[in-house]
């Protein structure tokens, strides 16, 4: 049994929460910070890498992004780059790759043209790609028959960028951070505590009482949830957020059994689809093969590869009524959505999965062949795609609360690893005028922007 009392309290060690406490024990006063982790170590679930695609989304390869969201993400993925240069992290965290938008067919040729000359003044070091270039950066793109060298039909056309940081693993970057944090200032406390899953969270007075399973209490003046779909399921526990559900989306990989492409190459998104085109990445956990991904399939779990505990929780955390049904059915309505939903089904099915799989990933590497992959046991994480039920819609990208007494609870699905210094960032700006404590800015600033 413990009874500690800190400025911050952080609930979450995911790649978010230690965001959170690295910057505030680096730029601010406080004298004391701790971060919570339900399990034996940081970033077991969706920030471990074999939980996404290891990508800094910097908004220039992903076309679902606005040319407004771009800079943003930009900003928020240059903080990424700087933190582990500022850390020697290079080539042991972060990498540099090859990465592209790959456009196939007229249609989608003429929207990536029309994206480059959009969004090189934001990307300056962005270049436009034929096929003939392609046949020096990625050959597999181009050849349906790799030995007899047959070209594709289709005209093809890509944006990238060959000389870019791309790639993290932001399970070892989590552990960076509450490393750094730590040893930011030897006068601050700077508490770590695992196996210490919050059990509930409650107001008394101006502080906050936080309550573990294992019967440990800790108070703070402000907490910050950053425990991914776990976050709504506290906040309906204290009534905050009723005006919202979650729906547990799960992406599952297939990698190949050898290296078929030398960089990052994604496809142009389906503006109807709220869930990433599948894309193919060098695997920096397998040797560089590449891994091809995310499948989207919905899950009533908040954590995969953890058990059925999570289940009763996703239920609740869902939320479910007549408007949550609502949404549902305007998203399953549209055949193109339901479509894809039952197909991304059907990847997850032993036995026709691969050969269905494939026929989607040669649009990237035409030649592929069922042979040439396995589906990948124990990849791929749950994010929580959140459910406005006032607005009855799919709400894209993070969502948080702030109820505005001490507490705030994020939800960060994709880019949310990309986006955690950022996201730190803006809730730091907030609780320090809340706490009347200082930031500072101009060290932050020299450190982790341009």
């Amino acid at each position: 049994m413990s009874n500690k009392h800190y400025d911050i309290l952080v609930v979450g060690g995911g790649i978010s929460g230690a965001a959170t406490f690295y910057e505030f024990a680096k730029y601010t006063n406080i004298k004391s910070i701790c971060m919570l982790e339900k399990y034996e170590s940081l970033a077991t679930l969706n920030s471990k890498g074999t939980s996404n695609s290891q990508t800094i989304h910097v908004g220039d390869i992903e076309t679902n992004y606005t040319l407004d969201k771009a800079k943003i993400t930009k900003r928020a993925a240059k903080m990424i780059e700087k933190f582990c240069l500022q850390y020697n992290l290079q080539d042991k965290v972060m990498f540099k790759h090859q990465k592209m938008a790959l456009g196939v067919g007229e249609k989608e040729v003429e929207f990536i043209r029309n994206r480059y000359n959009e969004f090189k003044e934001v990307f300056p070091y962005l270049e436009l790609w034929d096929k003939e270039k392609l046949k020096e950066l990625e050959p597999l793109l181009v050849y349906a028959d790799k030995e007899k060298k047959v070209e594709r039909p289709e005209p093809i056309l890509a944006m990238g960028a060959s000389n870019e940081y791309t790639t993290v693993e932001y399970g070892l970057m989590t552990e960076e951070l509450a490393k750094a944090g730590q040893k930011a200032d030897p006068e601050k406390i700077t508490d770590i505590y695992y196996n210490s899953e919050v059990e509930f969270i409650e107001k008394i007075g101006d502080k906050f009482k936080v309550s573990t399973i294992g019967g440990s209490v800790y108070t703070a003046d402000f907490v910050v949830v950053n425990a991914g779909a776990h976050s709504l399921f506290l906040a309906h526990k204290m009534g905050y957020g009723q005006d919202m559900g979650s729906l547990s989306m799960a992406g599952s990989f297939y990698i190949t059994n050898d290296k078929f492409l030398n960089g990052k190459v994604y496809m142009v998104q389906n503006p109807k689809l709220p869930f990433a085109a599948l894309h193919g990445d060098p695997d920096i956990l397998c040797d560089g093969k590449t891994r091809f991904g995310p499948t989207a399939l919905a899950l009533l779990v908040l954590e995969r590869y953890k058990g059925l505990k999570s289940l009763f929780q996703c239920i609740k955390t869902l939320n479910f009524d007549s408007n949550i049904l609502k949404i549902m059915w305007d998203l399953i309505k549209d055949s193109e959505i339901r479509n894809y939903v039952f197909k991304n089904f059907l990847f997850e099915v032993p036995g026709i999965n691969k050969g269905l799989f494939v026929k989607d990933a040669r649009k990237i590497v035409p030649s592929l062949t069922p042979d040439d992959l396995e589906y990948a046991k124990g990849f791929g994480g749950v994010r929580p795609q959140v459910l406005n039920k006032t607005e009855k819609k799919l709400m894209l990208g993070e969502a948080s609360i702030n109820p505005g007494n001490g507490i705030i609870f994020n939800m960060t699905p994709s880019p949310g690893a990309t986006s955690c210094l950022g996201n730190a960032e803006r809730d730091i700006r907030y609780i320090v005028d809340y706490l009347g404590l200082e930031f500072d800015e101009k060290q932050f600033f020299a450190d982790l922007t341009e």
